[in-house]
């Protein structure tokens, strides 16, 4: 498997050598580049409130908070909101289909691998960086700090007596609970770290 061998790795080493400072920084850039995502998928379901607030977080984050290192926006009692085309196609009605474990991606759905799909070509800004060199290194930094970030979480999983169903039913329940707005992701804390029913 690509991430035992590989990603899972290379982030225990970056969160080992990296200070806390930085990592803090790099993750809060890389939310800050997703809130756009957010903020498009926001406009979709004509979450137009929310969007608003997102707006303001990217242009508070992107200027003040250099690119989004600092998170001025929530350090000022801001609330962070994650949307994603997985979730709009979820609003229109589209059932999530299939369970999916996708390469590097990891869990995912029918509907949900169409959502990333479509974010990540369309709606990702990272996707619109012509230098083919520079888009790589930025996506591969991405892979190492979401993959850091969940380090733990995944440590919790593979304890469970079966990682598969649980990582299933976890992500499925959970994704559900997103797409009625059931749950708020105030942080922009990743799915699987979020407990069921809150």
């Amino acid at each position: 498997m690509v991430d035992n061998v590989a990603i899972k790795p290379v982030a225990k080493g970056y969160q080992a050598i990296t200070p806390s400072p930085i990592q803090t920084g790099v993750n809060n850039f890389f939310k800050n580049i997703r809130d756009v995502v957010t903020l498009v998928n926001e406009l979709f379901q004509f979450k137009f409130k929310q969007a608003a607030n997102t707006t303001g977080r990217v242009a508070l984050n992107t200027t003040v908070g250099v690119l989004g290192v600092f998170d001025v926006h929530s350090k000022a009692g801001g609330v962070r909101t994650r949307e994603d085309f997985g979730q709009t196609l979820g609003y229109f009605g589209l059932d999530s289909g299939a369970y999916l474990v996708l390469p590097i991606i990891g869990p995912s759905s029918t509907r949900d691998g169409v959502g990333f799909i479509t974010d990540a070509m369309f709606f990702d800004p990272v996707s619109y960086i012509h230098d083919v060199p520079s888009r790589n290194i930025t996506t591969a930094v991405l892979i190492i700090d979401k993959r850091a970030e969940l380090l733990d979480d995944t440590d919790i999983r593979d304890k469970a007596f079966d990682p598969y169903a649980f990582m299933r039913d976890s992500y499925m329940q959970y994704r559900e609970n997103q797409v009625k707005d059931g749950v708020e992701d105030p942080n922009g804390v990743h799915p699987y770290t979020v407990p069921l029913g809150n």
